[in-house]
């Protein structure tokens, strides 16, 4: 299961219309508030499709769900070339999100259960880090091949590349094992979405997982539509914006590769992390230089470890009854929090440009990491 996990990894992120596609709308003549409004159109399907969506999979073939989704953005990237307007990038961010919603819960559900049947479970995080560290290797290589095929065949030719690897990552889908019992997926949508807010109202710690994962997640996936612009600002050419989000994406990957390692870092270190992570963050994004680009990406790096390790805490915490719906439930979070992110950043960034936004939402990994630390405090307390 491992390689055709990494290699679904690779393929469902070697977009090529990935670094370029904030660029297109801006070619097209799209605003900044009118990109923002498509990423938080993005993010409300989302909304109303990740906890539905999650509890289909518990219900029946986490296998179909993701193969049938990558199907949808092969669909929405080619509108985006043939036809680029307003109204053919909303569409297609409503394919992105339907996909991004049948993926989300489904994915670690399949994984984390597979796992625990062979005895493994206690490796999740570590395959997991390692799936993320070859996503984000295919966005460095999809950043470094973006440049050159723009150049030679414009924004068709990248989308054609884009396209084609959607319909790589469904077919790769299909090879996932799954060996659920058939008593499962017998039991029905709205039982599996019972179970699973169940699960959630009982049970203190997974609530606390599930807000973890939505606090350490939807800050840094925000940011990252935003990245090209950041690196714009800095006064590089416009064909050299590519190469440079190399290097943020590349502090991504290290953190995703030191997952295994980190494992074991508690909730104390865990808001070290976190708070570093942000100093790092507010310090690059004022930079207003490519100088300061290397600090983005080493909090991008410990963003992406710290999401990874939220990750394996819930599903940690939850057990087999509604897995894929309460992972949803975080992912339902996320989008949630992501939408004001977009929302607060078109308003600040127009007021005070990009690299200001940057620094400003440090603040909420500010936050998150001081709750952190208070929760390991009060937890040392009773056992002094």
């Amino acid at each position: 299961m491992a390689r055709t996990l990494y290699c679904h990894a690779f393929l469902d992120d070697f977009v090529l219309l990935y670094p370029v596609y904030t660029l297109l709308f801006s070619d097209t003549g799209l605003s900044l508030w009118q990109i923002s409004s498509l990423f938080v159109l993005w993010s409300l399907t989302g909304v109303l499709l990740e906890v539905p969506s999650g509890a289909w999979a518990d219900a029946a073939s986490r296998r179909l769900l993701l193969w049938l989704g990558p199907l949808l953005t092969a669909v929405g990237f080619a509108l985006w070339v043939l036809v680029p307007s307003y109204w053919a990038f909303a569409l297609g961010f409503v394919l992105w999100g339907a996909r991004g919603a049948l993926s989300s819960g489904a994915l670690e559900a399949l994984v984390y259960e597979e796992l625990d049947r062979l005895g493994a479970a206690d490796g999740y995080a570590r395959l997991m880090g390692r799936a993320r560290a070859a996503g984000l290797v295919a966005v460095t290589a999809s950043m470094a091949l973006a440049g050159p095929v723009l150049d030679l065949g414009g924004y068709l030719a990248v989308g054609a590349a884009s396209v084609a690897a959607c319909l790589g990552t469904a077919a790769v889908a299909t090879r996932f094992p799954e060996n659920r019992a058939p008593a499962d997926a017998r039991e029905g949508w709205t039982a599996a979405l019972r179970a699973g807010l169940a699960a959630a109202r009982a049970d203190r710690s997974v609530r606390g997982a599930l807000l973890l994962v939505s606090a350490v997640t939807a800050v840094f996936g925000a940011l990252d539509e935003y990245t090209p612009l950041l690196v714009r600002d800095t006064g590089v050419p416009e064909t050299s914006v590519p190469y440079l989000l190399l290097l943020i994406w590349a502090g991504a990957t290290a953190g995703g590769l030191l997952t295994g390692p980190a494992a074991r870092l508690g909730t104390a270190g865990l808001a070290s992390l976190l708070a570093c992570a942000a100093l790092a963050l507010a310090a690059g994004g004022l930079a207003g230089s490519a100088a300061g680009l290397p600090l983005v990406a080493l909090a991008f790096g410990a963003f992406e470890l710290a999401s990874v390790l939220a990750d394996a805490r819930l599903q940690e915490r939850i057990d087999d009854n509604g897995r894929a719906t309460l992972t949803s439930v975080a992912g339902l979070g996320t989008d949630l929090v992501t939408i004001t992110v977009y929302g607060t950043y078109a308003a600040t960034a127009s007021a005070a440009g990009n690299g200001t936004a940057f620094a400003v939402f440090a603040i909420p990994y500010l936050v998150t990491a001081a709750a952190l630390a208070a929760g390991a405090r009060a937890r040392r307390r009773p056992s002094a």
